[in-house]
């Protein structure tokens, strides 16, 4: 028997109703799966699945692309308090504004997907003006088709889909996505294929933008990662360079802060960034291979509350310019007719002393006799 539960938008009789050996498997190994939608104002329509393995659950959005809206641990929160409180279906975001900035009508998520097209800053054409790009793409902002949730018999949870980002004539990719949760487990893993479908070669940019805010973000929270290169992305970075890895408490009127940096690996490409609090008994992990993404981008947003305390943990393919700069610097991904460009991403909590301090002594290992390079001012051909 089939251990499947399949979200199909033809079956019109009863569309969430899930097998009787899905639920069976599920229950087994204290795993569930819920289904809701959400009715009234901006979030009209948005479906979610929330997963529940023992005390950590977690939310995807099928609306929006499969992002994580938001994590959670016993009492702790993993996510963040954004002012647009969605999740905000994708027919409210105009992400054709003539700003270039439409992208931000919706962002509130834990994990949101930027590309796959371009994933940075809103790029111009130089003669016309015209928006050629707008900030962080559009794969956040299309619907998942075909969403499928499997338990395998040692009880790990599975939700896949496919998010297709296509223009007649124009662009042709697609990205399989597989969200895996193994029973007990105090995180989840994505595997993402990106896949041109497309007779001729084309071209994609992937930025994963992780969002967290309190109670792990607050006064004297901090990064650890193994820098081995990093610079300020621009003047205001500079300004705070020396103190790029703690944070302040919420303050009116913060201007972000961005830095760009490259990261030490082990012998099969693998690193890992953490965020964890001021006391170091709480602390997220992201985890990721830098042969898939070379680079880790830390947005630094401590604005006040209202306003969105938040700190961004973004692993990438390239730097979040606009594209047809990082296009001139060698930082797109070029992907064959019919091939595939596979990327793996983790985030794990760690809920005490023990287990943060285990995380940051194997971060250290990474980096153990090597110096980082920090620059005090934006480098020429990562920066604008």
């Amino acid at each position: 028997m089939s251990n499947r539960w399949v979200l199909s938008e033809y079956d019109v009789t009863s569309p969430y109703q899930q097998p009787a050996t899905f639920l069976k498997a599920a229950k087994q190994h204290g795993l569930s799966v819920t289904h809701t939608r959400l009715f009234g104002g901006r979030r009209d329509g948005v479906e979610l699945l929330t997963v529940q393995n023992g005390e950590f659950s977690f939310t995807t959005i099928p609306t929006r692309g499969m992002g994580i809206h938001q994590a959670k641990y016993g009492n702790t929160r993993i996510g963040w308090d954004s002012p647009v409180e969605g999740p905000v279906h994708p027919q409210f975001v105009p992400l054709s504004d003539p700003s270039g900035l439409g992208w931000l009508d919706g962002m509130d998520e834990l994990i949101v997907r930027c590309g796959l097209e371009s994933n940075g800053a809103p790029d111009f054409d130089d003669e016309s003006g015209r928006l050629k790009y707008g900030l962080h793409g559009r794969i956040a902002n299309q619907p998942t088709e075909d969403v499928v949730v499997e338990v395998s018999d040692d009880g790990e949870m599975c939700i896949s889909g496919e998010i297709r980002e296509t223009r007649f004539l124009v662009y042709n990719v697609a990205m399989k996505t597989e969200i895996r949760t193994k029973a007990g487990e105090k995180g989840f893993r994505i595997r993402d294929r990106i896949i041109n479908r497309a007779a001729q070669e084309s071209t994609a940019q992937m930025l994963y933008h992780i969002n967290m805010g309190a109670p792990i973000l607050g006064e004297g929270a901090s990064v650890v990662c193994p820098v081995t290169q990093l610079c300020p992305r621009d003047e205001r970075a500079t300004q705070d360079v020396d103190t790029w890895s703690t944070y302040k408490g919420p303050t009116a009127g913060y201007a972000e802060q961005v830095y760009f940096m490259t990261l030490a690996a082990d012998a099969n490409g693998d690193t890992c960034a953490m965020l964890k609090n001021a006391s170091g008994d709480q602390a997220v992990s992201v985890h990721f291979n830098v042969n898939q993404l070379p680079y880790l981008v830390i947005w630094k947003n401590t604005a006040a509350e209202a306003d969105g305390y938040v700190t961004g943990i973004e692993p990438s393919t390239n730097f979040p310019n606009p594209r047809s700069f990082e296009e001139k610097n060698d930082r797109v991904i070029n992907i064959a007719p019919g091939a595939a460009y596979e990327i793996e991403l983790g985030l794990q909590f760690h809920p005490d002393k023990a287990s943060v301090e285990a995380m940051e002594k194997q971060i250290a290992e990474l980096t153990k006799g090597q110096d980082a390079t920090v620059h005090t001012t934006p480098q020429s051909g990562w920066c604008t």
